[in-house]
Protein backbone atom coordinates (compact mmCIF):
# COMPACT_ATOMS: atom_id res chain seq x y z
CA UNK A 1 0.00 0.00 0.00
CA UNK A 2 1.21 3.59 -1.25
CA UNK A 3 1.95 5.61 2.13
CA UNK A 4 0.71 9.18 2.02
CA UNK A 5 2.78 11.86 0.77
CA UNK A 6 4.15 14.32 3.44
CA UNK A 7 5.64 17.56 2.57
CA UNK A 8 7.85 18.76 5.66
CA UNK A 9 9.62 22.40 4.45
CA UNK A 10 12.87 22.22 4.92
CA UNK A 11 15.28 24.23 7.09
CA UNK A 12 18.80 26.69 6.52
CA UNK A 13 21.85 25.00 8.24
CA UNK A 14 24.67 26.86 8.61
CA UNK A 15 27.05 23.85 9.76
CA UNK A 16 26.51 20.67 9.24
CA UNK A 17 30.08 19.02 9.06
CA UNK A 18 28.90 15.42 7.97
CA UNK A 19 28.05 16.87 5.06
CA UNK A 20 30.53 18.76 4.54
CA UNK A 21 28.74 21.91 3.30
CA UNK A 22 25.71 24.47 4.91
CA UNK A 23 22.29 22.02 4.34
CA UNK A 24 18.86 21.67 4.36
CA UNK A 25 17.18 19.56 6.75
CA UNK A 26 14.78 18.10 9.03
CA UNK A 27 15.18 16.94 12.52
CA UNK A 28 15.86 13.13 12.44
CA UNK A 29 12.81 12.70 15.45
CA UNK A 30 10.24 14.53 13.22
CA UNK A 31 10.67 12.69 10.08
CA UNK A 32 10.67 9.32 11.95
CA UNK A 33 7.70 9.70 13.98
CA UNK A 34 6.01 10.40 10.25
CA UNK A 35 7.51 7.21 9.16
CA UNK A 36 6.17 5.50 11.99
CA UNK A 37 2.82 6.53 11.46
CA UNK A 38 2.55 5.36 7.85
CA UNK A 39 3.62 8.32 6.17
CA UNK A 40 6.34 8.67 3.40
CA UNK A 41 7.83 11.71 4.73
CA UNK A 42 9.52 14.15 2.25
CA UNK A 43 11.82 17.83 2.24
CA UNK A 44 11.11 20.24 0.53
CA UNK A 45 12.98 22.80 -0.90
CA UNK A 46 11.99 26.49 0.59
CA UNK A 47 12.90 28.02 -2.54
CA UNK A 48 11.18 31.65 -3.49
CA UNK A 49 7.24 31.39 -4.05
CA UNK A 50 7.41 34.50 -6.25
CA UNK A 51 9.51 32.29 -8.52
CA UNK A 52 8.50 28.48 -7.79
CA UNK A 53 4.52 28.13 -7.12
CA UNK A 54 3.73 26.65 -3.71
CA UNK A 55 0.24 25.54 -4.55
CA UNK A 56 1.27 23.52 -7.46
CA UNK A 57 4.70 21.99 -5.96
CA UNK A 58 2.16 20.99 -2.83
CA UNK A 59 -0.63 19.41 -5.83
CA UNK A 60 1.26 16.12 -5.50
CA UNK A 61 1.31 15.94 -1.52
CA UNK A 62 -1.29 13.96 0.66
CA UNK A 63 -0.52 16.05 3.47
CA UNK A 64 2.18 18.98 4.93
CA UNK A 65 3.96 19.18 8.60
CA UNK A 66 5.24 22.77 8.92
CA UNK A 67 8.09 22.06 12.00
CA UNK A 68 9.80 23.97 14.26
CA UNK A 69 12.91 26.54 13.48
CA UNK A 70 14.30 29.83 14.30
CA UNK A 71 12.28 33.52 14.44
CA UNK A 72 10.20 34.88 12.13
CA UNK A 73 10.83 38.66 11.23
CA UNK A 74 8.87 40.59 13.45
CA UNK A 75 8.06 42.86 11.00
CA UNK A 76 5.98 39.78 9.28
CA UNK A 77 3.29 40.39 12.05
CA UNK A 78 3.62 44.57 11.76
CA UNK A 79 6.23 44.83 14.73
CA UNK A 80 8.16 47.98 14.23
CA UNK A 81 10.90 47.08 16.44
CA UNK A 82 12.73 43.89 16.58
CA UNK A 83 13.69 42.01 20.66
CA UNK A 84 17.15 41.83 21.24
CA UNK A 85 16.28 37.63 21.79
CA UNK A 86 15.09 37.38 18.03
CA UNK A 87 17.41 34.94 16.78
CA UNK A 88 18.11 32.98 13.33
CA UNK A 89 15.87 34.49 11.02
CA UNK A 90 16.01 34.13 7.28
CA UNK A 91 13.82 35.90 5.41
CA UNK A 92 13.46 33.30 2.54
CA UNK A 93 12.51 31.16 4.70
CA UNK A 94 9.59 33.13 6.30
CA UNK A 95 8.43 33.86 3.06
CA UNK A 96 8.26 30.49 1.75
CA UNK A 97 6.37 28.80 5.39
CA UNK A 98 4.48 31.63 5.41
CA UNK A 99 2.94 30.76 1.91
CA UNK A 100 2.94 27.20 2.57
CA UNK A 101 0.86 27.80 5.78
CA UNK A 102 -1.71 29.51 3.67
CA UNK A 103 -1.89 27.55 0.26
CA UNK A 104 -2.13 24.40 2.60
CA UNK A 105 -4.89 25.77 4.24
CA UNK A 106 -6.65 27.15 0.95
CA UNK A 107 -6.21 23.40 -0.17
CA UNK A 108 -8.14 22.06 2.34
CA UNK A 109 -4.50 19.42 2.81
CA UNK A 110 -3.96 17.83 6.40
CA UNK A 111 -1.74 19.75 8.29
CA UNK A 112 0.32 19.24 11.20
CA UNK A 113 2.28 23.07 12.91
CA UNK A 114 4.53 22.32 15.17
CA UNK A 115 6.42 25.31 17.22
CA UNK A 116 7.72 27.91 14.89
CA UNK A 117 4.77 26.14 12.44
CA UNK A 118 1.47 27.06 14.79
CA UNK A 119 3.25 30.99 15.18
CA UNK A 120 3.55 30.98 10.82
CA UNK A 121 0.02 30.04 10.87
CA UNK A 122 -1.38 32.48 13.27
CA UNK A 123 0.67 35.74 11.61
CA UNK A 124 -0.60 33.85 8.21
CA UNK A 125 -4.29 34.47 9.71
CA UNK A 126 -3.35 38.03 10.95
CA UNK A 127 -2.14 37.35 14.56
CA UNK A 128 0.66 38.32 16.49
CA UNK A 129 3.77 37.52 18.48
CA UNK A 130 4.81 38.18 22.01
CA UNK A 131 8.92 38.54 20.37
CA UNK A 132 10.47 37.54 23.55
CA UNK A 133 8.83 35.80 26.80
CA UNK A 134 11.03 37.22 29.68
CA UNK A 135 14.43 35.39 29.85
CA UNK A 136 15.02 32.13 31.79
CA UNK A 137 12.50 32.33 34.73
CA UNK A 138 9.90 32.41 31.80
CA UNK A 139 10.83 31.21 28.67
CA UNK A 140 9.66 27.41 28.01
CA UNK A 141 13.19 26.28 26.77
CA UNK A 142 14.60 22.79 27.19
CA UNK A 143 10.95 22.44 29.38
CA UNK A 144 8.61 19.43 29.65
CA UNK A 145 5.76 20.51 31.87
CA UNK A 146 1.58 19.57 31.44
CA UNK A 147 -0.59 21.40 29.07
CA UNK A 148 -3.91 21.12 29.58
CA UNK A 149 -5.88 20.25 26.40
CA UNK A 150 -10.12 21.33 25.82
CA UNK A 151 -12.63 18.98 25.42
CA UNK A 152 -14.46 18.22 21.63
CA UNK A 153 -11.30 20.04 19.81
CA UNK A 154 -9.21 17.77 16.63
CA UNK A 155 -5.96 18.02 19.66
CA UNK A 156 -8.14 16.29 21.97
CA UNK A 157 -9.87 13.80 18.92
CA UNK A 158 -6.28 13.15 18.27
CA UNK A 159 -4.35 12.22 21.45
CA UNK A 160 -6.93 11.21 23.43
CA UNK A 161 -6.09 13.70 26.22
CA UNK A 162 -7.12 16.14 28.51
CA UNK A 163 -3.88 17.02 29.76
CA UNK A 164 -0.45 15.79 27.86
CA UNK A 165 3.05 16.42 28.80
CA UNK A 166 4.46 18.87 26.73
CA UNK A 167 8.42 19.13 25.54
CA UNK A 168 8.92 23.06 24.89
CA UNK A 169 11.68 24.79 23.41
CA UNK A 170 10.39 28.29 22.61
CA UNK A 171 10.73 31.83 23.92
CA UNK A 172 8.27 33.19 21.80
CA UNK A 173 4.70 32.92 22.15
CA UNK A 174 0.78 34.07 20.41
CA UNK A 175 -0.10 37.19 21.29
CA UNK A 176 -3.18 37.99 19.15
CA UNK A 177 -4.71 35.06 17.96
CA UNK A 178 -5.14 35.05 14.11
CA UNK A 179 -8.90 35.54 12.11
CA UNK A 180 -11.02 32.38 12.99
CA UNK A 181 -8.53 30.61 15.00
CA UNK A 182 -9.31 29.06 18.46
CA UNK A 183 -6.92 27.77 21.32
CA UNK A 184 -7.24 24.26 22.10
CA UNK A 185 -4.35 23.86 24.92
CA UNK A 186 -2.95 25.91 27.46
CA UNK A 187 0.39 25.51 29.79
CA UNK A 188 -0.40 26.62 33.89
CA UNK A 189 1.37 29.83 32.58
CA UNK A 190 -1.38 30.94 30.33
CA UNK A 191 1.10 30.43 27.37
CA UNK A 192 -1.07 29.16 24.07
CA UNK A 193 0.15 25.74 23.51
CA UNK A 194 -2.65 24.87 20.66
CA UNK A 195 -4.44 25.90 18.13
CA UNK A 196 -7.29 25.23 15.64
CA UNK A 197 -9.18 26.62 13.19
CA UNK A 198 -12.98 25.47 12.59
CA UNK A 199 -13.44 26.57 9.85
CA UNK A 200 -10.82 25.05 7.74
CA UNK A 201 -11.63 22.29 4.91
CA UNK A 202 -8.83 19.96 6.07
CA UNK A 203 -7.58 17.91 9.18
CA UNK A 204 -5.77 20.87 10.86
CA UNK A 205 -3.79 21.40 14.49
CA UNK A 206 -1.16 22.97 15.82
CA UNK A 207 0.99 22.90 18.60
CA UNK A 208 3.79 24.98 20.56
CA UNK A 209 5.21 21.97 21.67
CA UNK A 210 7.98 19.42 19.96
CA UNK A 211 5.75 15.97 19.92
CA UNK A 212 8.88 14.60 17.79
CA UNK A 213 10.82 14.88 21.03
CA UNK A 214 9.13 12.51 22.60
CA UNK A 215 7.18 10.44 20.19
CA UNK A 216 8.94 7.54 20.56
CA UNK A 217 8.26 6.37 23.77
CA UNK A 218 4.90 8.39 24.33
CA UNK A 219 1.87 6.83 22.00
CA UNK A 220 -0.19 10.78 22.62
CA UNK A 221 2.45 12.23 21.24
CA UNK A 222 3.17 9.95 18.42
CA UNK A 223 -0.64 10.55 17.87
CA UNK A 224 -0.01 13.37 16.55
CA UNK A 225 1.70 12.37 13.92
CA UNK A 226 -0.61 9.25 13.59
CA UNK A 227 -3.96 11.86 13.36
CA UNK A 228 -1.84 13.49 10.33
CA UNK A 229 -0.96 10.71 8.18
CA UNK A 230 -4.38 9.30 8.76
CA UNK A 231 -6.03 12.08 7.43
CA UNK A 232 -4.03 12.31 4.51
CA UNK A 233 -4.53 8.78 3.66
CA UNK A 234 -7.89 9.43 3.49
CA UNK A 235 -7.83 12.15 0.75
CA UNK A 236 -5.30 10.59 -1.04
CA UNK A 237 -6.14 10.17 -4.70
CA UNK A 238 -2.80 8.52 -6.25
Amino acid sequence: MTRPLIAVPARFSATTSALRYAAEVNARALIEAVWRAGGEPATIHPADPAVADVTERLARFDGVLLPGGGDLAPHRYGAADTHDAVYDVDELQDAFDLEVARRTLDLGLPLLAVCRGLQVVNVVLGGTLEQDMGGPEREHRHVVHPVAVERGTRLERATGAQKVEASCYHHQRVERLGSGLTVTARAADGTVEGLELPSSEGWFTAVQWHPEDTAHEDPVQQALFDALVGAAGAGAVR
